[in-house]
């Protein structure tokens, strides 16, 4: 009962307050795919995967890393209103780095997008490459991603404000005499947490002062 009462909250946060971070409790026992079946281990691992892929997908891109994490970001929020029993991930992944190049102010052409992700998920079929670029592959891909997008933007309810913590981690690093070596440590701490719940659960900020 007590999850049933969560869920309907979170549905709630959809339509009126924008709800982004929620507990860990709300995370674990009451996403949409909890609700269709999918375990925590599945679901964890599903993260995972989506991360991973749109970190490869993004480099393949010469895409910088804040808009790598606002695809992390734009995925996470998405899959805590939507069931990945429901929704391809490399599908919503793809979506997610087209969208956040555009709110990066760091976009990438939609045939480039389209066709390196293609050749990423059938990296297992030597003729990926020669079949994205037929017209009638890459139209019916490319109109996946576009139906994706407005789907993405709908579960969002449009809110394009996406808050990363590479800025308050720089504005804390600058204040501190530190050993050279920190900085890379706490860029890759930051990297890291974004792949965990722990950005629905905290603010950017709360990040880059741990």
């Amino acid at each position: 009962m007590r999850c049933s009462t969560s869920m309907h909250a979170m549905e709630e946060a959809k339509f009126s307050t924008r709800k982004w971070y929620l507990s860990c409790q709300e995370i674990e026992e009451c996403s949409p795919s909890r609700k269709d079946g999918i375990d925590l281990e599945e679901e964890i691992h599903l993260r995972k995967s989506y991360c991973s892929f749109l970190r490869k997908l993004g480099m393949k891109l010469d895409m910088p890393q804040v808009a790598i994490a606002c695809g992390m970001m734009l995925c996470h929020r998405f899959y805590m209103r939507q069931s990945h029993a429901k929704n391809d991930w490399q599908t919503i992944a793809t979506v997610s780095i087209f969208l956040a190049g555009k709110i990066m102010e760091t976009p990438r052409f939609l045939r480039d997008v389209v066709t390196m992700a293609y050749e990423m998920i059938y990296d297992w079929d030597p003729f990926a490459s020669h079949k994205i670029r037929q017209k009638e592959a890459y139209d019916q891909r490319k109109e996946l991603i576009v139906v994706g997008e407005r789907l993405l933007l709908a579960t969002i309810a449009y809110d394009l404000n996406i808050e990363l913590p590479y800025k308050p981690l720089v504005a804390v690093l600058k204040r501190l005499k530190i050993h050279p070596d920190l900085p890379k440590v706490a860029w890759n701490f930051v990297n890291d947490w974004l792949c965990t719940t722990l950005c629905l659960q905290y603010r950017p900020q709360y990040i880059a002062a741990g």
